[in-house]
């Protein structure tokens, strides 16, 4: 990922989030598929896209009387951006404090579990 500052809002990542699955999708696709989790107003929508166009989080090209809009960042920079700082921000950087808060307040399954014990391992041997 470039330096450019991936700083997007909640609302903005509901968006991203109906992008990464499929794309390019016109404001009224977006629009339709968030309206199946909240309510939401199609202007709304429209508004938020343009910020996010604005600030470099979104590609649109026109298509008709309409455009196409895709993410210009993947879901995985994204993430790891956002959980990077969130890491600083809240927990000095430190990885180990993070897991142990989250595992303190959530009830972890035994398969995920299991997939935290792998991802470890296949750590340690790397190193």
């Amino acid at each position: 990922m470039s330096n450019q500052k991936v700083n997007p809002t909640a609302g903005e990542l509901e968006i991203l989030n109906v992008l990464w699955v499929k794309q390019p999708l016109t404001v009224k696709q977006i629009h339709a598929q968030l309206a199946e989790m909240k309510e939401v107003g199609y202007t709304t929508t429209l508004k938020i896209m343009q910020n996010m166009y604005g600030k470099g989080l979104l590609n649109r090209e026109p298509n008709g009387k309409s455009h196409l809009y895709t993410a210009v960042f993947k879901k995985e920079e994204t993430r790891g951006k956002l959980l990077d700082r969130f890491l600083d921000s809240t927990f000095s950087g430190s990885a180990s404090s993070l897991v142990m808060q989250l595992l303190g307040n959530k009830k972890t399954s035994k398969s995920e579990l299991d997939e935290i014990k792998r991802i470890i391992d296949k750590m340690e041997n790397e190193q």
